[in-house]
């Protein structure tokens, strides 16, 4: 058997979008207020929730966790992503990169798991409300926020990232993408890839599947739950208390699934990269939108820091 030459590889060229030159300042524009977006409304929401007195329920401590891991989601993928369409391809070392992987996977998985803790709280909340406060209390909510950013984020990732960085790289630099994902990565390999492709389709069972599967089943109780319910203004009460965050799990899982049941070859490569943007940048915008527009405990809290502010303003005036 032939020995094959593997040239020593320091870094990538992420090269992103080609072509655009003619709508590269209005895409990197228009990514660039969306990330504004990102960044301001998550930070509100976890600004609100842990100065407002009467934001402290179970629901927005968990929905401040879902910001957080927001923003580490999109702050180590679009500011890259905005360098790539500025100078039209941007370099990222291997480490960078294997980098960028694991916090983009693990806040992704984090994000995953918090939203099956939230679906369990509602389920609570609609399904057994008088057990509801000594059930979802203090010590529970700690746990299940730690297991999803440990057990269910950030450790569940480390087998793929250490199986990632002990590939043979060939001297191919060039990742057909915007960011460090698993496909793109696994391309560059001279060596068999075989072993990472199983362990992270065995993992995505209790990364994705489960915690998806446990959604459907808190909102077929719930749905069920909210029928039982007499009057109709109870029931539109209910519903309205996990509306939005029903249409946040559909979109999020929807565009996750759009994008990894796609094949990723030839044209429908380049439609992949577009329909990652749904996911890497307009979903992270639409969640804190869909709560802020949707709940009115929120902007009420907002408008009273409002208030509050403009009456110190007017004070030292």
């Amino acid at each position: 058997m032939p020995e094959q030459n593997y040239t020593t590889v320091t870094e990538f060229l992420l090269v992103g979008f080609q072509h655009i030159h003619r709508i590269k300042m209005l895409l990197f524009t228009l990514i660039l207020l969306i990330y504004m977006v990102i960044i301001t409304g998550n930070t509100l929401i976890i600004v609100l929730v842990s100065t407002c007195h009467h934001l402290q329920s179970p629901m927005y401590f968990f929905l401040s966790h879902l910001s957080s891991s927001e923003l580490v989601f999109t702050t180590n993928i679009v500011p890259r992503m905005l360098q790539v369409i500025a100078c039209e391809g941007a370099t990222i070392s291997i480490a960078g990169c294997i980098f960028q992987f694991y916090l983009v996977s693990a806040s992704g998985t984090t994000e995953c798991f918090l939203l099956a803790v939230m679906s369990y709280d509602r389920y609570l909340a609609i399904c057994h409300p008088l057990h509801y406060p000594t059930v979802m209390d203090l010590k529970l909510r700690l746990h299940l926020v730690i297991c999803s950013w440990m057990l269910g984020g950030f450790l569940s990732i480390l087998m793929t990232t250490a199986l990632i960085s002990n590939l043979q790289l060939c001297d191919r630099k060039l990742i057909d993408h915007f960011f460090c994902d698993l496909t793109p990565i696994l391309e560059l390999s001279c060596s068999d890839t075989s072993t990472v492709q199983i362990v992270a389709s065995v993992l995505s069972i209790p990364v994705i599947l489960i915690p998806s599967v446990f959604i459907v089943a808190t909102y077929v109780s719930i749905i069920l739950a909210i029928g039982r319910i007499s009057s109709s203004t109870g029931r539109e009460k209910a519903f309205s208390t996990c509306s939005s965050h029903l249409a946040v799990v559909c979109i999020f899982y929807g565009t996750i699934m759009i994008v990894y049941m796609t094949p990723s070859r030839g044209y429908m490569l380049k439609a992949n990269k577009v329909l990652s943007v749904l996911y890497t940048v307009v979903t992270p915008m639409l969640n804190p939108i869909i709560y802020s527009l949707k709940n009115q405990e929120i902007q009420t809290a907002l408008w009273t820091c409002i208030d509050r502010i403009l009456g110190k303003e007017q004070y030292f005036h």
